[in-house]
């Protein structure tokens, strides 16, 4: 299968691939797996029920990765898709995910992106999603995914989950449910601009004893965008959790943050903070004084506050 440069550049901007890995991969182009390779400890197959993938990742696999990016590079194309990720018992693995939409036309293109991780007992995992939107044309990029991870006990993971630029609308929805003495990291990087709208839904159960699970969030609303982030953390059994939203508002955006937090037993402890404000002044004089023009300084600050 013929690659054009568009589509590597792409490639490269959600998933870091300047080349093909040797591991386990699947690429999405326009609705359809154009590069699907398998590895002796991971396999990649199409569930007969909805299309989507299978990916099964044997007990005992340690320092693999596997990655399955998305890109979308005709103009009005509508694609979705369900995706199934079992990390068997007492894995090391990184799963690289991600979307990337070129869209030159006037009429919208979209990904819905539905994925359900199953984390087995003892496993780790590390799961990383980038999306991404560019193009000329006025028709939007439009992104949706969800993610549905289920955690059994004493597995540990740690989500990322980033949208760099150009994505015109997106809904984030991520819900997981975390067994005893399983460890869930969920951090989001979330950039805006001109007059996109995001917002995030997470919501966090924690049903087992001596569970925990920390949500994260950093974002930045440039121009006329605007973004709600939910957070929403269930402490079902003894527990600890904590959420925490940092936020920069520039120009005229809005930002709204709504953390809950829900106590159903009484050895759970949850904990949240939220801030939201503009670059401080003594940053931006600070930098300029080394040379930067505020342009420059700007920048340099937001890439370090996201990163």
């Amino acid at each position: 299968m013929k690659f054009e440069q568009l589509d590597m550049n792409l490639l490269q901007t959600i998933a870091d691939m300047k080349k093909f890995p040797t591991g386990a991969l699947n690429i999405r182009r326009d609705g359809q797996a154009v590069l699907r390779q398998s590895s002796p400890n991971i396999s990649i197959t199409t569930n007969p029920e909805n299309g989507g993938l299978i990916v099964d990742i044997k007990a005992g696999t340690k320092q693999e990765t596997v990655h399955v990016p998305v890109i979308l590079t005709k103009s009005g194309f509508k694609d979705k898709v369900y995706n199934t990720f079992i990390v068997g018992e007492d894995a090391d693995v990184t799963i690289i995910a991600g979307c990337g939409i070129h869209n030159d036309s006037h009429a919208d293109s979209s990904h819905n992106g539905i994925h359900e991780v199953i984390v087995k007992k003892g496993a780790r995992l590390k799961y990383v999603e980038k999306h991404y939107g560019e193009g000329s044309g006025k028709g939007k990029r439009i992104l949706n995914p969800t993610t549905i991870i289920k955690m059994e006990s004493g597995a540990v993971a740690e989500m990322e989950m980033s949208q760099i630029k150009g994505v015109d609308d997106t809904l984030r929805s991520t819900v997981a449910y975390i067994k005893e003495k399983g460890n869930l990291k969920v951090v989001e990087r979330l950039l805006t601009h001109d007059n996109q709208i995001a917002e995030s839904d997470i919501e966090v159960h924690i049903e087992g004893g001596g569970g925990v699970a920390q949500i994260l969030s950093r974002s930045v609303a440039q121009d006329s965008s605007s973004q709600v982030f939910k957070a929403a953390l269930y402490g079902e059994n003894e527990c600890s959790g904590h959420v925490e939203c940092d936020a920069i508002i520039m120009d005229t955006a809005k930002i709204r943050a709504i953390p809950q937090l829900v106590a159903e037993n009484a050895e759970a402890v949850l904990t949240h903070e939220a801030a939201i404000g503009k670059i401080a002044g003594e940053q931006l004089i600070k930098l300029m004084s080394l040379g930067l023009s505020e342009k420059e300084a700007i920048d340099t600050i937001l890439e370090g506050f996201l990163r």
